[in-house]
C-alpha cells in the first residue's frame, strides 16, 4: 500500500463515527479507530498489540465477529456486549485476495446510545402530537380530512391521527414505514398514501416480500434480459422495480426478506438504479418506497437478521398502526363498509341484526380488521336476510376448535350449495373458492399450509389470496 493510501485509510479510521477494526486473516490487530477505546475499555495501543482471539478470550469482544468472519469467510452481522457493559452491533467483511483471505474489516456502532436517541426522538413526537392537538391548525386539517378519506374508516383520534401524520408527509419523498399487528390495513393506508403524493397517477406496486421464494426474488425484483438464464422469458422481463418508476414501491412483510436479498435491495435503494439479470448496463428508476411489518426490526437487528443499514434507509419515517381493540370506535364504519362490499358482491341486500352489535364491539379481534372482514363474510354466507351474529359462531370460538373440526364440517348448510339472484356458475364457484379460501385463513398459519391442504402450489394460493382480497389472519 502506498503512503497516500496508507494516510486516506488513516483519516477515514480515525474519524468515523463507527468503531473500526482491521485485522489480519490469522487475528492480528492491524488498525483500530480511536473511539473504540472509550466503548471496549482498553487502550487503542493494547488493542493493536493483541489479536481478535485474545480480546475474545478476555471478554473484550464478546463474541469477536472478526473470529466469525475468519471461521466462516463470508460476511456477517451481530451484537456484541463489552466490559464496559455497553451493547454494540458488528459488522465485518472479508477481504480477499487471489482467492486467499488476507484481512478482515469490522464496524460496529453503539446501539446504547441509539436507544437514548430513539427513546428522545419518541418523546419529542409525542410532545409534537400533544402540541398539535391543542392547535386550531389540526381541527382545520381534521376537517378538510373527511373529503380526502375516499374508503378508510378513521373515527377514532389515534387513527385520524396517523392519517394526518401521512398526509403531511406524502408530497415528500421520504421513505415510510408502516408498523402494527398483521390485519390493522397497512396496506390500505400506504394506497392512501399514494393517492395523497405527487406520484398518484403513477403505478402503485404493491409486493408481499415473503410470497417470492429467495432463488426468484432478484429476478422478480430486477428483472432480466433474453437468455440471461435457463427457462427465461425469450424477450426479457421487466423487474417490479422498474414497474414502480415515477410511483410508489410498497413492500409488505418486508421483515421476511432474506439477508442475502437485503444487500440487493438495500444498492437499488441507495443507488437509485438497477441492472436486469445478465445486463451490464444499469438503468435509473426513481420511485417513492413504503414499507411495512408486523414484526420488530430493531430487535431483528441486533439478533442479526436484518441489516442496520438497511433498517436505517427504511426507518425515516416511522407510521406505527394501533390494533382494532384500541379503536373500537372505527369497529361501525369498518362493519357497515363490509356489508355494502358482500351486498355488491354477492347481488343481495342483508343487514346486521341490532343485537349484533354488542358481540361485535366486544371482541379483541386478535386479526384486527381483516380478522373482523372474513368473520362478517362467513356470518353473511350463513344466514338469510338479517345477519346474527348471536348465532354465528364468536371469532374465539372458531379459534379454539379449528384442529378438532374438518373445514366443511364448519361450513353451514346448503352455503355453497345454493346459487344467489342472478348468478351464474362461475360467480357461484368463484364465491365457493372464496369462502373456503377465507375460511382457510382464519384457520392456517401460511400459504404453504393453504397449498398442502389444498393439494396446489404455493404460489397459486399466493394468486388466488391477492385475486380475492384475503389475507392470512392467524
Amino acid at each position: 500500500m502506498s503512503t497516500i493510501d496508507s494516510l486516506i485509510l488513516k483519516t477515514i479510521v480515525d474519524t468515523a463515527h463507527d468503531h473500526y477494526f482491521i485485522a489480519d486473516a490469522d487475528g492480528k490487530v492491524r488498525c483500530v479507530s480511536p473511539s473504540a477505546a472509550a466503548v471496549y475499555g482498553i487502550s487503542c495501543e493494547e488493542l493493536r498489540a493483541s489479536t481478535v482471539q485474545r480480546l475474545e478470550a478476555d471478554g473484550v469482544l464478546n463474541p469477536s465477529i472478526s473470529m466469525e468472519v475468519i471461521r466462516s469467510g463470508q460476511p456477517a452481522q451481530l451484537v456484541q456486549r463489552t466490559c464496559t457493559g455497553r451493547q454494540v452491533i458488528a459488522q465485518a467483511y472479508p477481504i480477499f485476495e487471489e482467492g486467499k483471505l488476507v484481512a478482515v474489516v469490522s464496524r460496529s456502532m453503539d446501539l446504547t446510545d441509539l436507544q437514548l436517541l430513539q427513546q428522545e426522538y419518541a418523546l419529542l413526537q409525542q410532545r409534537l402530537s400533544d402540541h398539535l392537538k391543542r392547535s386550531q391548525v389540526v381541527d382545520q386539517e381534521d376537517t378538510a380530512l373527511e373529503n380526502e378519506l375516499d374508503n378508510l374508516e378513521v373515527k377514532s383520534p389515534l387513527m385520524r391521527e396517523v392519517a394526518l401524520l401521512l398526509r403531511r408527509v406524502a408530497p415528500t419523498d421520504a421513505n415510510v414505514m408502516m408498523l402494527g399487528e398483521s390485519g390493522v390495513g397497512k396496506t390500505a393506508f400506504a394506497h392512501q398514501l399514494h393517492r395523497w403524493s405527487a406520484r398518484r397517477d403513477g403505478p402503485f406496486v404493491d409486493i408481499n416480500c415473503s410470497a417470492i421464494p429467495e432463488s426468484l426474488f432478484e429476478a422478480e425484483m430486477f428483472g432480466y434480459r433474453a437468455g440471461a438464464f435457463s427457462g427465461a422469458a425469450p424477450g426479457g422481463r421487466v423487474g417490479l422495480i422498474e414497474q414502480a418508476a415515477s410511483g410508489t414501491l410498497f413492500l409488505d412483510e418486508i421483515g421476511e426478506l432474506p439477508l442475502s436479498m437485503q444487500t440487493k435491495l438495500l444498492k437499488a435503494i441507495q443507488d437509485g438504479r438497477i441492472s436486469r439479470l445478465g445486463d451490464s448496463q444499469s438503468r435509473r428508476v426513481d420511485f417513492r418506497l413504503v414499507v411495512a411489518t408486523n414484526q420488530n426490526l430493531s430487535k431483528r437487528v441486533e439478533e442479526g437478521s436484518f441489516r442496520l443499514d438497511l433498517y436505517y434507509r427504511l426507518n425515516v419515517i416511522p407510521v406505527t398502526l394501533p390494533p382494532l381493540r384500541e379503536r373500537r370506535e372505527d369497529i361501525p364504519g369498518l362493519v357497515e363498509q363490509q356489508l355494502k362490499r358482500l351486498n355488491r358482491r354477492y347481488g343481495m341486500e342483508k343487514i346486521l341484526a341490532r343485537s349484533s352489535w354488542q358481540s361485535l364491539m366486544s371482541q379483541d379481534w386478535p386479526g384486527n380488521v381483516r380478522e373482523l372482514e372474513n368473520w362478517l363474510e362467513r356470518a353473511w354466507l350463513s344466514s338469510d336476510e338479517i345477519i346474527n351474529a348471536e348465532g354465528t359462531a364468536s371469532p374465539e370460538l372458531v379459534m379454539g376448535h379449528q384442529e378438532a373440526e374438518p373445514a366443511e364440517d364448519r361450513t353451514a348448510p346448503g352455503m355453497l350449495s345454493r346459487l344467489c339472484e342472478n348468478e351464474g356458475l362461475k360467480d357461484a364457484m368463484s364465491r365457493t373458492e372464496r369462502s373456503i379460501l377465507a375460511e382457510l385463513c382464519m384457520t392456517l398459519f401460511s400459504t404453504y399450509a393453504i397449498a398442502e391442504r389444498l393439494g396446489i402450489s404455493q404460489p397459486s394460493v399466493v394468486r388466488k389470496l391477492k385475486q380475492h382480497g384475503l389475507s392470512i389472519t392467524r
